[in-house]
């Protein structure tokens, strides 16, 4: 198996449980990620752009996006993100709440690399998060890795 390289990872999750259970995931798999996380679609471009608080901000390698946000929402969010040149590379992995069919469609057409409905379950929650952090350390190549 290849070796792992450590990725940045910013999620952008207004549910305090849900960043809890992400953390979680990432502390759980044993990969040493950074994960750096903004509540609002509206400080998430501010992460991105490196605008205020965030001049210092790495580059996220991944971006783990919820829809339902305050300030911006996540597809406002996604929208903003793939029509940035120095942004759109950045894979987008949409991780919601919702199974509507619109709003997988709706992603998909704003260039999300992949939509993941949230189970509630905690364990299959972890589970998720887990095979997500896998895939995208250990299978895909990101750009500049």
């Amino acid at each position: 198996m290849n070796e792992q390289k450590q990725i940045d990872v910013l999620l952008v999750e207004d549910d305090p449980g849900d960043v809890l259970m992400t953390r979680e995931a990432f502390e759980e798999n044993k990969v040493a990620n950074r994960l750096a996380v903004v509540n609002d679609g509206a400080s998430a471009m501010q992460y991105l752009r490196k605008e205020g608080p965030y001049a210092d901000a790495p580059t996220p390698d991944m971006v783990l996006l919820d829809l339902n946000l305050p300030r911006m929402d996540g597809r406002e969010v996604l929208a903003a993100m793939k029509s940035d040149e120095a942004l759109g590379r950045i894979p987008v992995v949409v991780l919601t709440t919702s199974e509507a069919e619109e709003d997988v469609l709706r992603s998909y057409a704003l260039h999300a690399n992949a939509y993941v409905t949230k189970p509630v379950d905690f364990q299959r929650f972890i589970d998720v998060v887990r095979q997500i952090d896998d895939f995208f350390v250990s299978v895909v190549r990101l750009p500049g890795r």
